[in-house]
Formats: C-alpha cells, structure tokens, sequence
C-alpha cells in the first residue's frame, strides 16, 4: 500500500510539472496584463511540434544521426526560441491593435480563444488530422527503489519545473525587468510616466511565457511521444484551473497549483476509475475556491474610486 502511493506520488509529481510549466504562462501574462491567454495551450501544442521538426531535422544530418543527448542539448533551446517567436506573434498581432485601441476585456478574451483556435486549425490543415511520433532521443534508463520505480525522463521533468520556477521567481523578484512587471501589474497607466517602455516588457513576458509552453512541450512530447492538433486543448485548460486554484498572477500560486492538479488526478486514478478523474478532481478544485475564490495565494485587489 506504500509502495504504491509513493509510486503514485512520483507520477503526480510528473503530470503537476506539465500543468505547473503551462500555468505559469497563464500567470505571467495575467500578471502584467490582466489577460487571460485562452491560446497558451495551443502555444504548448506548437511547442511540441515544434520539438518534432526540429528533432528529425537534426536527426536527418550525418553528422547528428546517432547522437540522441546532442540533438536534444540542441533541440531544446531552439524549440523555446521558436515557441517564444510564435507567442510574440500572437501579441504582436492580435493583442497589441486591442489593447492599443482600449477595446474592452471581453474583446481580448474572445481573440485570445479565437488565435487557440487557428493555431489548431492551422496545425491540421497543414499537417494533416495524422498523429507524429516523436523520436526517441534518449533511452529511458529505469531506476528501482524497493517497489518503486521511476524513470530518468520522469526525474528530468520534475527538476525542469522546480528549476524554472526558481528562475521565473529570480526574474520577476531580483532584476529590473521583473519590477517593470510588477509596476505595469500594479498600475499600467503611470509606468509610461515613468520611462518604461510598456510594449517592450509586455513582449518580454510574452517570452518568458511561450518559451515555458515550449519546454512543457518537448518534456511531454519525449515523455507521451504521441502528438495530434489538439493535445493542447485540454492540458491548456487544466493548466489554467491549476492557475486560478493557486491564484492567479502569483508565480508560486501557479507553481503549486499545478502539482495540487496533478496529486487530485493521480490520486483519484489509483483510487477510482478513470473515467471519475475529471469529475472528482475538478469537483475537489470547485470546494477550494469556494473557500477561497481568490485561490490559494491569490490576493483580493481593491479599486480606490
């Protein structure tokens, strides 16, 4: 019995990474700009096939052909940059024209959903309603304590979480970049005012942003080597509950929330059948913001009139 839930813990630990790395998008664009990026899920999807491309193109060359570690070492930045390029787009075209024209909240949700949307679309027209199979880059070495068993690809993605939180949290907390986000957070109409430039930190958010959805994206795809137009959808979704449970705008609330995410479903899976896991988790998820609507880190902002 404790062998099986330590096993479960380490593949909770596993999925809360891929929703804690996709919700903390979700969080760093809602922080500085109050927007809910309803697209980010799709941006993780991109970032996949992303990885795939980029992987089978290096593969393909004499030089890289047996070299797994060396191709991944290579795909992976790559695969962030181009995520991060493509996540700018989007504010570059459909983001900035709104907010520049001060269109209202409900314009830009409505965008966002419709860009998530093409991005799909776009995928299947392009590339066909046909699954890829990722290429195995790594051999998955298995390492046993006791009954308990974990792989070196589980232990990989667990520690790029906890290393990506770390930094997000030294970037926004420690450099001035991050206090020019958290100013435009606090009041966006005074930063300019003060010589910010609001657009070039809104687009370095983006960044930031995307690039996450780009590294959640080659973990999952080198994980679940499985990939299809709309694997984006649902984890996007859940990711951005795991955002609002945690609360909103607060990178350790998004951080945690995705690990709470991911210890509901597992623990649900070991315990009930799996077609109870959405029910049961989500249902547990509604009780805590009833609780607490702000989530659990989330923080109720007053308007002085």
């Amino acid at each position: 019995m404790i062998a099986s839930f330590i096993q479960n813990l380490f593949n909770a630990l596993q999925w809360g990474s891929f929703y804690s790395l996709i919700a903390l998008g979700y969080t760093l664009v809602y922080g500085v700009l109050t927007l809910i990026n309803f697209a980010h899920g799709d941006i993780f999807m991109v970032g996949a096939y992303i990885a795939f491309f980029v992987a089978t193109f290096f593969l393909g060359t004499t030089l890289l052909a047996e070299g797994g570690w060396v191709v991944l070492a290579l795909t992976i930045p790559l695969t962030m940059i181009l995520t991060a390029f493509v996540g700018v787009t989007l504010e570059r075209i459909a983001y900035r024209p709104l907010r520049r024209k001060g269109a209202n909240r409900l314009y830009v949700v409505i965008t966002a959903l419709m860009c998530g949307l093409i991005l799909e679309n776009g995928n299947l027209a392009l590339l066909g309603a046909s699954r890829k199979s990722f290429p195995e880059l790594v051999d998955k070495v298995v390492f046993s304590i006791g009954p308990v068993s974990m792989t070196n690809l589980k232990v990989a993605v667990v520690f790029s979480a906890i290393a990506v939180f770390f930094l997000l949290q030294f970037i926004v907390t420690k450099t001035q970049i991050g206090m020019a986000m958290r100013a435009i957070s606090y009041d966006k109409f005074a930063v300019p005012l003060m010589g910010i430039p609001i657009d070039t930190i809104i687009v370095f958010t983006f960044i930031l942003g995307s690039s996450m959805a780009g590294l959640a994206g080659i973990l999952f795809a080198l994980s679940y080597p499985i990939l299809d137009p709309f694997m984006g959808a649902l984890i996007g979704w859940k990711a951005f509950i795991a955002a609002v449970v945690g609360g909103i705008g607060d990178i350790r609330g998004a951080f945690l929330g995705g690990f709470l995410l991911g210890f509901v479903e597992i623990l649900v899976v070991a315990f009930f059948p799996s077609t109870f896991r959405d029910l049961i988790a989500f249902s547990i998820l509604l009780i805590i913001l009833s609780v607490k609507p702000t989530g659990l880190f989330g923080v109720a902002k007053t308007t002085k009139i």
